[in-house]
């Protein structure tokens, strides 16, 4: 399958960069100078964002709707780091208006007057798990059921993810991401990465609508990232195991008792490689628990005990590893399936369809 799919290297065509080398140390040097907007950006895994990349010179933009939490974070972190370049702005990602208001004020408060990375990362647990136990459905007016985790974890990133795209290819100085580019010659950026969960890669009982929230981020990077080369942005995608955050409800910490539990720290790592490497194009990790792992030569990865001086801490897996070839060789089927099925019925074919679209165009006119 890998033969035939270099014969037709679709990943060529988007521009993605190799795999991802997840033992890689990224360079936090890179990001210094950089503009960084990040939302959700007063607690967890932002919070994490914003203060490694204040701290490597960065010009952050930090973004919640929690204004005292993310007001006093941006005072921390400024005495901490000696970064002045850390700004704080109110932002409700489910309100249109205030996300353009957070990304022309960036673009104001940027020295360049542009922006390199955002970050969508605002987001928010399913609490209340009534939209799989119905109520009240045979009173007169049902009640809707509750699509706030929708409004957030979807149409917030939806409302980031066009923003981005529209302000990065704008970035003054700025040239379209190329996997092949010297990190050391490349000074602006144009990189979105989007946050989603380890809920959008399999299902997880009980949270219907947080696991559609995040199979529909993943669904959002699989298909800008065959078409965001365009206009020269790189996208990536997080999804996070159980990591110690205030998302984690005591009822998921209770499922997870004596097993394991990531750290932010380990997600903010795989965030920085992404950041600080402009030469990652379209690629998308896991990240969970750090674990001692050893791989066979069959490639297959298994828990180590003990001592073993082949294993490995691990707690960042890339997937999606070989979707392009796959997807390469599927649609170059399909595609000459139905190219094959052109040249059986001939212009005869043609014709018939075209005179029953024009029949169709006018019948609908009608009615």
């Amino acid at each position: 399958m890998a033969q035939e799919a270099a014969k037709h290297p679709l990943v060529d065509v988007v521009r993605q960069s190799p795999p991802f080398d997840v033992n890689h140390v990224p360079d936090d040097s890179w990001v210094k100078d950089k503009v960084i907007v990040i939302t959700g950006a007063a607690s967890g895994f932002g919070a994490g964002f914003l203060r490694r990349w204040a701290a490597a010179g960065a010009v952050v933009v930090a973004a919640d709707i929690n204004v005292a939490k993310g007001d006093q974070l941006v005072r921390d972190v400024k005495r901490d780091t000696g970064n002045s370049r850390v700004y704080f702005i109110h932002c409700d990602v489910i309100d249109w208006q205030s996300q353009i208001n957070l990304f022309r004020e960036a673009v104001k408060l940027s020295p360049h007057g542009g922006i390199d990375t955002v970050v969508a990362n605002a987001g928010i647990a399913e609490v209340k798990r009534t939209f799989e136990d119905p109520q009240d459905i045979d009173v007169t007016s049902p009640p809707p059921p509750d699509l706030s985790i929708l409004d957030v974890n979807l149409t917030g990133v939806a409302y980031t993810t066009h923003l981005a795209l529209w302000y990065l290819q704008r970035n003054p100085g700025s040239w379209p991401a190329n996997p092949k580019c010297v990190p050391s010659e490349t000074h602006r950026d144009r990189h979105l990465i989007l946050m989603a969960s380890i809920a959008g890669l399999m299902a997880m009982p009980g949270g219907a609508l947080y696991n559609a929230s995040k199979h529909a981020v993943v669904g959002l990077y699989r298909s800008l990232r065959s078409s965001s080369f365009v206009h020269g942005v790189r996208i990536n995608l997080i999804c996070p195991y159980f990591i110690n955050t205030s998302l984690v409800t005591v009822t998921a910490r209770a499922v997870l008792a004596g097993g394991s539990i990531g750290k932010v720290e380990d997600v903010v790592e795989a965030a920085t490689r992404f950041a600080a490497d402009p030469r990652v194009v379209g690629r998308a990790v896991t990240v969970g628990p750090k674990l001692k792992v050893k791989q066979d030569t069959d490639g297959q990865w298994s828990l180590v005990e003990g001592e073993d001086k082949d294993a490995e801490q691990r707690a960042i897996w890339e997937v999606y590893l070989h979707d392009w070839e796959d997807a390469d060789i599927f649609q170059r089927r399909i595609i000459g399936i139905l190219n094959r099925v052109v040249e059986i019925r001939g212009w005869t074919g043609w014709a018939h369809d075209l005179l029953a679209a024009m029949i169709y165009r006018l019948r609908s006119a009608w009615t």
